[in-house]
């Protein structure tokens, strides 16, 4: 099924559909069109495999001049030095050095072993309508902000079935919300993987806005009796791009750690963290977010390579907190009536651009074909040093990446970024599903994204994923997989599974 609405959307792209040959073409520009495709799929083969018709050649020569060499000529050029045994011995202990040199000292292979999101039960279902209900009785907003609040809700993408929990400023309310993620997430992850609490070397819990004492990470060390040596993290205020910061830090903790697992946790409790003034730039995340998280386990094991279902490849951080503007287009403050919110810019889609073309900038020389590289090298230096009037070349990330994985962050958000990168229909299908079917659930959306993905069954062995998330301060963060093998939905549950052949809606 998934393949065939895959094939169904490569169809709109490509320019020989129906609807095109409406437009009545003439058949020079048909033909012409014709051939810059195979011109540019032949360009990219070219410099993809160049090392290749350049070393097979030359091998071809040395073969060639090997074949002629005499016996004779041999014991002319190696005869004197054929009873050197210090030498000898020398060379090899040198080479063996080297070579256990560099066994020692490059990174761990860091593998994500399995995942698991976390589905709240039917009780927290919310559709808009009973959303909009809800903060009507709670009286706390009045009739032109009601309405502001309905349309943001209309237009945000969001469906009928995300869900939401009361709105309690009350700790211990938030805190009972924060455990029942949490701990939900974590006993299906364990029952999934098989692997013991006691195993767990390290831990890192985040969660932005709620930060109680003891710590979310404390927490989950005392409810699972973790061993007393673990290192635990508990990660704040970094927005909806801690979940891949959590990542990264486990992943550099395991590359110097001896062989053990790392437990990553992400959510963002709803409980304490409605706005209930008036401000319209606050009051857009009561409409954007809902109750979800989810639970990673990576590992450093070499053993866990033939069940893992990912490996980790690249992480790239970008930060822009330098600059006022785009440190001040998610802020935590209080408005006119000292009542706490989170208040969006709207530059917040431009900043979201600029930190993503950074990122990507960083990215792209670690993952994109030659080809490509060669390309946009020319157009930059095109319009850099011989100041010629040339737009900059976009390279294809489709070349680089099966699969992406966009933090379900807003309908607008998600528009930019598939006409940024150049995207289809289907690469940002997972992305709208889980906003339409979950909303946005912070840090952890990018978890749901690839469940998503995983039951439509297109995870297959080799295919590459690139997960992108973006965050206050200003954040870009992008983490880059290698699915190790594929991923039958028969056998895996997740929250998509009951429902996945209901979407694309």
């Amino acid at each position: 099924m998934g393949d065939q609405r895959r094939a169904d959307y490569m169809r709109e792209e490509t320019p020989f559909t129906a609807r095109t040959l409406e437009r009545k073409p003439s058949l020079p520009n048909f033909i012409l069109s014709v051939r810059l495709k195979h011109v540019k799929l032949g360009y990219c083969y070219l410099i993809s495999n160049l090392r290749y018709l350049i070393i097979v050649p030359l091998l071809g020569v040395v073969s060639f001049h090997l074949s002629t060499v005499t016996i004779k000529d041999f014991d002319l050029l190696w005869g004197p030095s054929r009873f050197n045994f210090v030498a000898t011995v020398f060379c090899s202990a040198f080479f063996v050095f080297l070579g256990t040199l560099y066994c020692v000292t490059r990174p761990r292979k860091v593998y994500l072993v399995n995942f698991a999101c976390y589905k709240p039960g039917p009780e927290f279902m919310c559709s808009r309508e009973h959303y909009m209900e809800k903060c009507r009785r709670s009286g706390k907003f009045n009739e032109q902000n009601l309405a502001f609040m309905e349309k943001i809700l209309e237009r945000s993408g969001l469906g009928q079935k995300t869900y939401a929990a009361e709105p309690n400023a009350c700790l211990a309310e938030a805190r009972k919300e924060a455990e029942m993620v949490i701990f939900g997430a974590i006993d299906q992850l364990l029952a999934k993987t098989g692997v013991k609490a006691k195993d767990i070397g390290i831990l890192v819990v985040n969660c932005s806005l709620f930060c109680p004492t003891p710590s979310l990470s404390a927490t989950v060390v005392n409810h699972y009796k973790l061993r007393g040596n673990i290192l635990s993290y508990t990660l704040g205020g970094m927005g909806c791009s801690a979940g891949l910061i959590s990542i990264d830090l486990a992943k550099q903790l395991l590359q110097v750690q001896g062989n053990t697992y790392a437990l990553v946790v992400s959510m963002e409790p709803m409980t304490p963290n409605l706005y209930s003034g008036n401000n319209e730039s606050m009051l857009m995340t009561n409409c954007l977010f809902r109750m979800g998280g989810a639970a990673i386990l990576l590992s450093n094991k070499t053993s866990d390579h033939g069940r893992s279902k990912y490996q980790l490849i690249h992480s790239v951080r970008t930060h822009k907190g330098a600059d006022d503007k785009s440190y001040g287009c998610i802020f935590q403050q209080e408005d006119e009536e000292k009542k706490v919110g989170v208040a969006l810019s709207r530059d917040i889609v431009a900043v979201a651009g600029e930190a993503l073309k950074t990122n990507i900038t960083t990215l792209g020389p670690l993952v994109l074909p030659a080809s490509e590289q060669f390309l946009f090298l020319v157009s930059l230096l095109a319009k850099k040093v011989f100041d010629l009037e040339i737009k900059p070349y976009i390279p294809n990330f489709k070349l680089a990446f099966e699969h992406f994985c966009i933090h379900a962050g807003g309908k607008a958000v998600l528009n930019a970024m598939e006409k940024n990168l150049e995207l289809t229909q289907w690469h940002l299908e997972p992305s709208r599903m889980t906003l339409h079917r979950f909303g946005n659930t912070s840090s952890s959306s990018l978890w749901y994204e690839l469940a998503y993905s995983e039951a439509k069954g297109r995870i297959r062995k080799g295919d590459r994923i690139l997960q992108i998330a973006f965050g206050s301060g200003f954040k870009c963060n992008s983490i880059v997989y290698r699915a190790l093998r594929f991923i039958d939905p028969a056998k895996e549950k997740n929250p998509w599974t009951d429902e996945i052949d209901e979407f694309p809606v």
